[in-house]
């Protein structure tokens, strides 16, 4: 009778232990290395088609994304439109966000050869993932993310989609058996899902899933303009707030010039006590790849007026080849649908077999 016993128990536990994760510190630059891809690690990263992103996108994430080509073997980085339809999207808009986010990463230094980049919803076998890791995930595990509570609190209510996504976000990532993910710290939990979701897969029908691991970007968020308490954003309704990877010299300049600061002339870094400066310094010190107290050393003597002048000219110097080559880029949709299209095909080359894999596990054939 002690078999029968044992076994039950185990099912009663890992039921407990889907339910109820454990918590424990998020997993930093580790991972399983009997579960890693042939020949290294692997990371993972997705994007939504906001169409052109914002200085913020091209400092915290995109820049750090360029530097992963030259660190791992193997890189994919996505454009996640169907994490874009959790809210209303005119179709013809969305399209065209697509290709200009393609357009500004091909800009920015993603290189289709060193990474692959591809289109999420032309890869079929994340929302059937989805479906599947959906099926191992309990309702109180999803109702507990922050981003459920902010987004659903702001709407009143949310859709489903909205408050699956981080499922579908976790299916994004073990799909490709990823070691590594790109992360900001606002969605560290949502990667604590995605190791949860490998342990559970793995601990019901085998080791086949790493546990990725996060990489922390080590710059400052980049705060908007108009309000340094909030980050920057395409959302914002105030214009001069967010500056885009496409805006012209001009706008730049008048955006910084009208940046809020404080009634302090002199330039200090002091992000609690100054926030409106601090960002300028944090701006300054990122498009010029110095440290704060560097920016802080150049700016003395000068009152924040011609400071954001300064701000302004470095920005400009930075973004104007960006610049240029999203407009070249732009005018070329068919080489643009040519990458997303083999990027699908090279994704799906990897998916396939994780997927099968996973079908014959859960019972599917």
């Amino acid at each position: 009778m002690a078999a029968p016993v044992w076994t039950s128990a185990k099912h009663l536990h890992r039921f407990i232990r889907s339910l109820f994760p454990p918590k424990r510190s998020l997993s930093l630059g580790t991972c399983c290395t009997n579960k890693e891809p042939p020949g290294g690690g692997r990371v993972f990263s997705g994007i939504q088609p906001t169409g052109v992103p914002h200085l913020g996108n091209y400092l915290g994430v995109l820049e750090n994304w360029v530097g992963l080509q030259d660190r791992y073997p193997s890189v994919l980085y996505s454009i996640v439109d169907l994490h874009s339809i959790t809210q209303p999207q005119d179709p013809a808009k969305l399209r065209s966000n697509v290709l200009d986010m393609a357009a500004s990463l091909l800009a920015c230094g993603i290189d289709p050869e060193r990474a692959i980049l591809f289109q999420q919803s032309q890869v079929s076998e994340h929302a059937e993932l989805s479906w599947i890791l959906g099926c191992l995930t309990s309702m109180p595990r999803l109702r507990h993310l922050p981003q459920w509570k902010m987004k659903s609190k702001l709407k009143n209510e949310g859709s489903v989609g909205l408050y699956t996504y981080p499922v579908l976000q976790a299916a994004d990532i073990l799909l490709y058996r990823s070691t590594h993910v790109p992360v900001g710290e606002d969605q560290v939990q949502h990667l604590e899902l995605a190791q949860d979701l490998a342990r559970i897969f793995n601990n019901r029908y085998g080791d086949l899933f790493p546990e990725p691991a996060a990489l922390l970007s080590s710059t400052r968020k980049v705060k908007s303009l108009r309000d340094p308490a909030a980050k920057m954003s395409k959302s914002d309704p105030q214009t001069m707030a967010t500056i885009s990877l496409d805006d012209s010299p001009d706008a730049i300049a008048l955006k910084l010039r009208r940046a809020v600061t404080d009634f302090t002339s002199e330039v200090s870094f002091d992000p609690e006590a100054r926030p409106g400066v601090s960002n300028l310094v944090t701006i300054h010190a990122a498009v010029a790849a110095i440290s704060p107290e560097e920016a802080v050393s150049r700016a003395r003597g000068m009152d924040t007026g011609a400071y954001k002048a300064l701000v302004a000219e470095a920005v400009v110097l930075r973004l104007a080849p960006i610049r240029e080559e999203i407009w070249r880029l732009r005018g070329d949709r068919a080489h643009l649908e040519a990458v997303l299209a083999r990027g699908a095909r090279r994704a799906r080359e990897l998916a396939t077999p994780v997927l099968r894999e996973v079908r014959r596990r859960v019972g599917f054939c």
